[in-house]
């Protein structure tokens, strides 16, 4: 964008001069600021729950991934994170903050071993020691944060075991992932073309179990699972067909769990509902006029449901002018993107 300060003829500021003016100006933009440098880049990161509340600052987990060159291992990373409440921070420490330093707001908790790049992390709404990811594998790996060992990423050592492995896709499912805010469900999209559904409620009770000093060992009530070497593993509520390409993004309903929506590089937005069997409840063909990359549904109005895509733009379809036959159009565009849009979020 070009920048309105700019006179005829002058020369554009380098990339070193609009960044000096952008730190110039950092205490007016921010209440607070941090930065904390990884020694690996991170495919995904995620703020996990609030767990404590201070006068002048909170407590937050935050989740984050490692992917390495190969030396080492990848790592799921558990972090604990103190965020200091606006007007807070005194402004002149917001503007000497050291952006080559590991900021001291931001510790690690713990480091897991991760078989494989971390694509894509979820954490359970019911229960904030239960996390989710994504690695290139048809599997999704449940993990739970708490009773994982801490461990070091060095050469040669073992994945670390996850708590439960979920199966059902027939090829890699490496970044639609999503978790039910009302019921513990998983839900998963993947380049076998299909959307597929999970239960890990006898999971997360014998969790809650364990808590109050019982014995019994991760996945060990629920009835479809099974015991494997690498974790137990737990089979498919449902697998639901109707995409025609790799699915890469997924969303529960808000008001119910047995609602979904799915996008994918077929440029269809798929609405499921899973009482009415494993077809589409409603398909809408060309929901942009290219790749779909990611979906979000409304929170506070279950009628509005957000998209991004490949052709640069943002849409927002209401569901009650989608019929059964896959007929409807966005009720709005929104355009201004130079490149394909990653993520949107209500």
């Amino acid at each position: 964008m070009k920048d309105k300060t700019e006179k005829p003829g002058q020369q554009p500021p380098t990339v070193d001069e609009r960044y000096t003016q952008w730190k110039s100006l950092v205490p007016v933009l921010y209440d607070w600021l941090a930065n904390h440098n990884l020694l690996w880049p991170s495919l995904s990161c995620r703020w996990g729950p609030q767990f404590e509340q201070a006068t002048y600052k909170n407590r937050q987990r935050l989740y984050l991934s490692e992917q390495t060159d190969g030396s080492v291992p990848n790592t799921l990373v558990i972090a604990n994170c103190e965020v200091v409440k606006p007007r807070v921070a005194a402004a002149q420490h917001i503007s000497q903050f050291n952006e080559e330093a590991r900021s001291p707001f931001v510790k690690k908790f713990k480091t897991i071993i991760h078989p494989g790049e971390v694509n894509r992390i979820r954490e359970l709404p019911q229960d904030s020691k239960i996390v989710a990811t994504h690695t290139d594998s048809p599997d999704v790996l449940i993990w739970d944060v708490e009773s994982q060992p801490n461990r070091h990423a060095t050469l040669g050592v073992n994945n670390s075991r996850p708590d439960l492995i979920l199966t059902g896709h027939q090829d890699n499912a490496e970044f639609a992932l999503a978790m039910c805010p009302s019921e513990p469900f998983v839900l998963s999209g993947g380049k076998d073309k299909s959307v597929v559904l999970w239960s890990i409620h006898d999971h997360v009770s014998t969790l809650a179990a364990a808590d109050q000093g019982e014995t019994k060992s991760p996945g060990s009530g629920a009835g479809n699972s099974k015991p494997s070497a690498e974790g137990p593993t737990v089979q498919a509520r449902g697998i639901f067909q109707g995409h025609d390409d790799t699915v890469e993004d997924v969303q529960f309903c808000p008001s119910s769990a047995q609602e979904f929506c799915s996008v994918g590089d077929d440029s269809c937005l798929i609405l499921w509902d899973a009482r009415a069997g494993s077809s589409p409840a409603v398909k809408v063909e060309k929901a942009h006029n290219a790749d779909l990359h990611c979906v979000d549904w409304n929170p506070h109005d279950v009628n509005y449901i957000l998209t991004g895509s490949a052709d640069n733009t943002v849409r927002m379809f209401d569901r009650r002018n989608l019929t059964s036959g896959g007929v409807g159009s966005p009720i709005h565009i929104f355009e201004g993107h130079a490149a394909a849009v990653l993520c949107v979020q209500v």
